[in-house]
């Protein structure tokens, strides 16, 4: 089984290939999308702009949640994951995941009100669902982290 240590190099590694592919769909995969929809279907071309808007910010929250993961990499590897400076690292995750999840719902009750098919709703539901449990996921995380910081804290005050 890999120790934490030894999983840091790997996990770096995949988070620039994350960081970067998503810098690719921002940049050109979804406006070359939506300016694509926007000429195939002229009659909901005027979401061109909000939809490419929003995505892109979805994908801006992940960022955010990633460079905030790098950092708190960088607590492991330097044995320092249990200090007050990690907290700050935690925060960051969980408002990306909060203000993706904001914009989701919004998204999703625009979608609900005018869909004439339940399946792009249901979908909705569904990612705003697991938005939902990953954002309170890390608020358990978050409360956990700092017991085990209070914990350390208070034993190296002892010793």
């Amino acid at each position: 089984m890999l120790t934490a240590q030894r999983a840091v190099l790997p996990l770096r590694a995949f988070l620039v290939l994350l960081f970067g592919i998503l810098v690719l769909f921002q940049t050109m995969s979804l406006p070359g999308q939506f300016a694509h929809m926007a000429r195939e279907d002229p009659d909901m071309a005027y979401l061109r702009w909000p939809a490419t808007a929003v995505t892109v910010f979805w994908v801006l929250c992940v960022q955010v949640v990633i460079v905030c993961t790098w950092q708190l990499l960088t607590l492991v590897k330097n044995d320092r994951i249990f200090t007050p400076a990690s907290l700050a690292w935690v925060d960051g995750i969980v408002w990306a995941i909060t203000a993706a999840w904001v914009v989701l719902v919004g998204v999703f009750l625009y979608v609900g009100f005018h869909a004439d098919d339940p399946g792009l709703p249901l979908l909705l539901f569904l990612l705003t669902t697991g938005v939902s449990v990953l954002g309170l996921l890390m608020v358990v995380m978050r409360a956990l982290l700092r017991q085990a910081t209070t914990l350390r804290t208070d034993m190296e005050a002892v010793i």
